[in-house]
């Protein structure tokens, strides 16, 4: 599988509403959404390079481990998108426009492949961490539920800002639910 690791340098994430720090070590990160080239080893079809989707969590934990990996926890995807400086987006604090990110308003209304919006990185290199498809982390919540990040193509840009939680079902099975996938360096 050919997949691109980027490295985050770890710290203290302040996290959540509340600004709770959270000490994150330093991860190897996807640097997009898992497409389905990745899954099948070459390009495919015109929808290789978008992003997986219709997976339920479990699905998702199964791809993260057989890439050898997991899925990320929800502070440290926010450090990742924030990163150290707190940046409200995962670009920086200008705010969304549709060159930065496939969201609601972008006039796509449908998944991306994952190289669309180059201007939309992190400054570490990492794409689509707003937009395109929401993210299943490793945070469960009650009632037996996961915490997604990010965003998708149907979401408003207040959504994909790198604070913003959200939490679906764990047996949801979306075309809006994707996964990008972490691992020790």
């Amino acid at each position: 599988m050919n997949v691109e690791w980027i490295e985050v340098p770890g710290g203290t994430c302040a996290f959540g509403d509340d600004a709770r720090p959270a000490e994150i070590g330093t991860l190897l990160w996807t640097r997009t959404p898992i497409t389905y080239a990745q899954l099948s080893g070459g390009r495919t079809s015109t929808r290789s390079l978008h992003p997986v989707t219709g997976l339920k969590h479990d699905q998702a934990v199964q791809v993260a481990h057989a890439l050898g990996g997991r899925l990320p926890t929800s502070a440290e995807w926010e450090w990742m998108a924030a990163g150290p400086t707190g940046r409200h987006w995962p670009w920086g604090d200008q705010e969304w426009t549709p060159e930065l990110a496939n969201l609601n308003g972008s006039g796509l209304d449908a998944t991306s492949p994952v190289d669309t919006h180059p201007a939309g990185a992190t400054p570490e290199g990492l794409l689509d961490v707003a937009g395109n498809v929401w993210e299943w982390t490793a945070r469960s919540t009650m009632g037996n539920g996961a915490v997604l990040r990010g965003g998708s193509y149907a979401s408003l840009p207040l959504y994909a800002r790198s604070t913003f939680l959200n939490a679906a079902p764990a047996e949801l099975a979306s075309e809006g639910i994707g996964l990008r996938v972490v691992r020790r360096p």
